[in-house]
């Protein structure tokens, strides 16, 4: 045990009336909502980079965070381990996930990084039997360093492209041996800055071929989880090619892809697209490539990726209607992408953000698995739509605009507008918050 987290208790539930700071007010594990427990529908992972790494910079100043593991060594990484696995306790997270350069120190080489990393996979095998915490997912840094400062896949040189493959394929054997159940990749730099110095054809081509090794390589070595995407707007790069989920859905079908690949949605990633978090979601789900959420929240008057912790009921609960339309998740959950204010120094900070979003999610869940079971925002929608459910609304898809010109001719139809009742459906959802 490292001393941390000292004095800081096991979260437990108390319920909505309690005034204890240290306890669930809503988030009640084993509460039963639409037939299965409440932790199973969620399935929360705690995110290693922002709460363990990350130094409490941003764009515009240095590291605010001090912490005992903040250095370049493996008794650091390994100390880093030992806290990050007592808060997931603490919290009874069921499960984490990381990037490969946040757990083991940057090595000289591609083999010292391989190194590194094989080392820290076996110590977290170790700490995985001794808690029964799981691997949601892995994924590979290919952003940070500054090798990547032109993208990966999508790189002008050659060579980043083969290290980040080979990069890719470490990371893969390690979320595999550690019985992940997905793998992600993130492109934070697979875009451009301008024009002028870019060969966009070329690059969409480079990361097309880059995914579909990656999903070789999964059939290859029998990985039975899910790859995903997740889809990432303007900043850093100015220009992604993984924009948002379309976008990402149309090169998916222009490699042959749409049948391999998922995608891990992130709220503050739709926020910069221009898009709601739902609108995300639900375009996923009507695609069929729904896999996995990180559930953090932009600050809306800030133009940058803040990956705040999520506090929104109404958002929340909005999000979770889509995750539930879509049947839930399969190997995907609710990942904590989430980080603290620069100004939050302290550990108590980071347990009870880990609470209140915690709590955020569970009451945003139950206020949606309300709305799908009471049934009445799908039966304004069904109603809508009714129109298209008779012969004739039917008909009207299988017919020509000849044969349809000819019946609106002969029926003399004028249609009428009708009332999309937008005010009364957000009074309804609000009946459940």
């Amino acid at each position: 045990m490292t001393d941390f987290f000292k004095n800081i208790p096991a979260i437990k539930y108390e319920g909505p009336n309690t005034d204890n700071d240290y306890a669930f007010h809503h988030y009640n594990p084993d509460e039963i909502v639409m037939g299965k427990p409440m932790k199973d529908h969620l399935r929360f992972a705690a995110a290693y980079w922002h709460s363990f790494a990350w130094p409490g910079g941003d764009p515009f100043g240095g590291q605010t965070f001090e912490r005992p593991w903040f250095s370049d060594t493996m008794e650091a990484a390994k100390l880093k381990a030992d806290v990050a696995f007592e808060m997931f306790q603490i919290l009874n997270v069921p499960y984490f996930c990381f990037h490969d350069a946040d757990v083991r120190p940057e090595g000289n080489s591609f083999a010292e990084n391989t190194k590194n990393l094989e080392e820290i996979v076996d110590y977290f095998a170790e700490k995985m039997d001794e808690t029964g915490v799981k691997l949601l997912w892995g994924t590979a840094n290919l952003f940070s360093h500054r090798r990547f400062m032109s993208g990966a896949a999508t790189n002008p040189d050659p060579d980043v492209f083969a290290f980040s493959a080979a990069t890719i394929k470490t990371c893969m054997d390690a979320t595999m041996k550690l019985g992940g159940e997905n793998y992600v990749l993130w492109g934070g730099r697979e875009g451009y800055e301008t024009l002028l110095n870019t060969d966009m054809g070329r690059e969409r081509q480079q990361a097309g071929r880059m995914l579909q090794m990656v999903v070789d390589y999964k059939h290859k070595v029998g990985f039975k989880g899910a790859i995903l995407i997740e889809p990432k707007p303007q900043e850093p790069t100015k220009h992604q090619y993984d924009y948002d989920v379309a976008t990402v859905y149309g090169f998916l079908k222009e490699f042959g892809l749409e049948g391999e690949v998922k995608m891990n949605i992130e709220q503050g990633h739709a926020i910069l697209a221009g898009h709601s978090f739902e609108h995300e979601l639900a375009v996923a789900r009507e695609l069929g490539i729904f896999g996995s959420i990180d559930m953090n929240r932009n600050d809306y008057q800030s133009g940058w990726d803040t990956d705040q912790f999520p506090n929104n009921v109404p958002e929340t609960a909005l999000a979770y209607y889509e995750v539930l339309r879509a049947g839930g998740f399969t190997t995907g959950g609710t990942n904590f992408d989430s980080k603290l204010r620069r100004q939050s120094l302290d550990a108590e900070d980071l347990i009870l953000a880990h609470v209140g979003g915690m709590d955020t999610c569970a009451a945003g869940l139950k206020a949606a698995a309300a709305m799908l079971e009471d049934g009445k925002l799908e039966a304004a929608r069904n109603e809508r739509y009714a129109g298209w459910d008779t012969d004739a609304g039917k008909g009207l898809l299988n017919s020509d605009l000849d044969s349809i010109t000819a019946k609106v001719l002969a029926d003399k139809t004028n249609p009428e507008p009708r009332s999309g009742r937008q005010e009364r459906l957000e009074n309804l959802v609000n009946r459940y918050l």
